[in-house]
C-alpha cells in the first residue's frame, strides 16, 4: 500500500516538509519553468521555491504555448536565469528600477537546454547569471559543472542579490531539512562511502 502523501509539498506525510516552508513576498516575480522529468524526483526543489515564495508560479511542461501572456507581466522586466557568455551577472536593484520576472528553467543542464530549443521565445529573453555563489549545499549529488546549485538555491541567490538587504535564506530551511533526511535514510556510513570527495 502506498504510503500517504502530502498533497502540498508532495512528501509522504511522515516527512511533510510544510511547517518548514515559509511564505516570504519578493519585489521579483519568479517563473520556474520545470521539465517533467524533475516532477517526480525525491529533491523537487523547484517545488519547495514556489511555495516559499508568494510571487512564485511553477510550471511544469517541455513546450509552453501561453509563454508569450507569462512572459507579459505589466511592471516586470522578463529575463532568464541561464549562465553564457551574453548573461549579465546579477546586481542589486537601483531605487527606482522595474523589478524582474525572473524565468527559471529547472531541469538537468541539458533538459534546461532542450526547454531552450523547444521556447524559442525563452531562448530569446535577455539573460542574467549568478556573480559570485557559496557552493552547493545539495551534498547528494555531484554537480557536473563548478558553481552549479539545485533550483532553490539559485533562486535565493539571485533574490538576495537583486534585493538585498532583504535575505530569502528562510526559502532553504524545508532544502536543508529534505537533505538531512535523506541522509539519515541512506546512513551515515553509505553517505560518507557515496557522496564525501
Amino acid at each position: 500500500m502506498p504510503r500517504p502523501i502530502c498533497s502540498r509539498c508532495q512528501r509522504p506525510l511522515s516527512h511533510c516538509l510544510c511547517p518548514l516552508i515559509p511564505n516570504i513576498d519578493s519585489r521579483t516575480r519568479v517563473l520556474i519553468l520545470q521539465h517533467p522529468s524533475e516532477v517526480g524526483h525525491a529533491l523537487n526543489t523547484a517545488r519547495l521555491a514556489a511555495l516559499g515564495l508568494r510571487n512564485a508560479e511553477l510550471r511544469v511542461g517541455e513546450v509552453f504555448d501561453d509563454l508569450p501572456q507569462l512572459l507579459a507581466q505589466p511592471g516586470y522586466r522578463a529575463c532568464l536565469l541561464f549562465p553564457g557568455e551574453e548573461a549579465i551577472a546579477l546586481s542589486a536593484y537601483a531605487p527606482e528600477e522595474k523589478p524582474l520576472l525572473l524565468v527559471v528553467p529547472d531541469g538537468t543542464w541539458r533538459k534546461a537546454r532542450k526547454l531552450l530549443h523547444l521556447n524559442p521565445l525563452l531562448a530569446a529573453l535577455p539573460r542574467v547569471s549568478l556573480a559570485a555563489v557559496a557552493p552547493s549545499r545539495y551534498r547528494l549529488r555531484k554537480a557536473a559543472e563548478e558553481g552549479a546549485l539545485s533550483t532553490i538555491e539559485a533562486v535565493v541567490a539571485a533574490l538576495d542579490t537583486l534585493e538585498a538587504p532583504q535575505d530569502f535564506a528562510a526559502l532553504l530551511r524545508p532544502f536543508d531539512a529534505l537533505i538531512e533526511g535523506q541522509i539519515a535514510a541512506m546512513g551515515e556510513e553509505v553517505f560518507i562511502r557515496n557522496h564525501q570527495r
